[in-house]
């Protein structure tokens, strides 16, 4: 079954075509999540272009902000490099929780009981003659 996954599933991790592709390319690193980076040929503005193959799902948000950085060419050398080391006082990057149990509702959304709160009388309407 891999085979057949990596030849029609782009959502969950590169297709083979993808990873063929990336042959004679560069391997420059690995995060903590396990994506893989690669950089090799150049792009339409000359500057070295740069891959992420994402272990597990395809999604942009699992990217830690340090890789991003690079991927984007804001830094030009490796994260581990470039960057000063992380604080202590640092969280680690969350990914996009959207759609899923642990996504943000605010009170009065329809997951979290559907319940507003009164308004205050605080407001007031803006009409075009006043």
């Amino acid at each position: 079954m891999g085979i057949l996954k990596s030849i029609f599933t782009w959502w969950d991790g590169a297709t083979i075509g993808t990873r063929l592709s990336l042959r004679g390319m560069d391997k420059v690193g690995e995060d903590s999540l396990g994506n893989v980076y690669y950089e090799g040929g150049k792009d339409v503005h000359g500057r070295p272009r740069r891959w992420v193959i994402y272990s597990g799902a395809n999604d942009a948000s699992r990217v830690p902000p340090e890789w991003f950085g690079w991927l984007h060419h804001q830094i030009e050398e490796r994260p581990d490099a470039a960057l000063p080391p992380v604080r202590a006082w640092q969280k680690p990057p969350v990914p996009n929780l959207t759609g899923t149990a642990l996504a943000y509702r605010p009170p009065g959304a329809l997951d979290a009981g559907g319940q507003r709160v009164r308004a205050t009388g605080d407001y007031e309407a803006w009409t075009p003659d006043a």
